[in-house]
């Protein structure tokens, strides 16, 4: 399989044909979710074929918002994976492997192995990192854009539920981001009760 021109490929894509409104799910957040995965299996222990399946994933996994929606773009992501990673020398397996990782990241997660756990971790690796805030931002500005969400307090409210609700699931983000992720929690359960019932 060739992993350098698929990357090739769904980045000349994701650079052309993302609207300008996706502020979080840009290609930045791509190859942010790239090096978080890389790092992760480095971490973990995954090597070889394993590891370029992963990467492979990390570079599908938000492909599905070329078609500018957000409701369903895990399964327009798998869709664009299996039309075009056969050119690539992918095989039917992979491809499965690949989609299953995909399809994990849908939220709520629910990875079934080490795999998927990766790119659960690095899809939402910045919820225990330092640019949180930042990252989170861009976010709420695009949940806006796409009038999916009214307002500072409805997000503040809605990342103390989402934050709560959220859990990694490698050995590495356990130990590394979880303890990060509870410290903004419980900053944004601290503002969300200033707020009028």
């Amino acid at each position: 399989m060739d992993y350098r021109a698929a990357k090739i490929y769904i980045l000349a894509r994701l650079r052309t044909e993302l609207s300008a409104q996706l502020l979080y799910h840009g290609l930045h957040h791509t190859l942010d979710v790239l090096q978080a995965a890389k790092a992760l299996c480095d971490s973990e222990g995954v090597r070889g074929h394993s590891r370029t399946l992963v990467k492979t994933a990390a570079l599908f996994h938000d492909a599905g918002f070329v078609h500018n929606k957000h409701a369903g773009h895990e399964y327009e992501g798998c869709l664009m994976a299996r039309a075009v990673l056969p050119g690539f020398g992918y095989s039917g397996e992979d491809i499965e492997t690949i989609c299953g990782m995909i399809m994990a990241t849908k939220i709520p997660q629910s990875p079934t192995n080490l795999l998927e756990e990766i790119i659960c971790d690095a899809d939402l690796d910045y919820l225990g990192r330092e640019d949180f805030y930042t990252i989170g931002t861009t976010l709420f500005q695009e949940l806006s854009a796409y009038n999916l969400l009214h307002g500072e307090q409805s997000w503040n409210r809605l990342q103390v539920n989402f934050l709560t609700a959220h859990h990694f699931h490698t050995h590495t983000n356990k130990t590394l981001r979880e303890p990060v992720k509870r410290q903004y929690l419980e900053e944004l359960k601290s503002l969300v009760a200033t707020y009028d019932v």
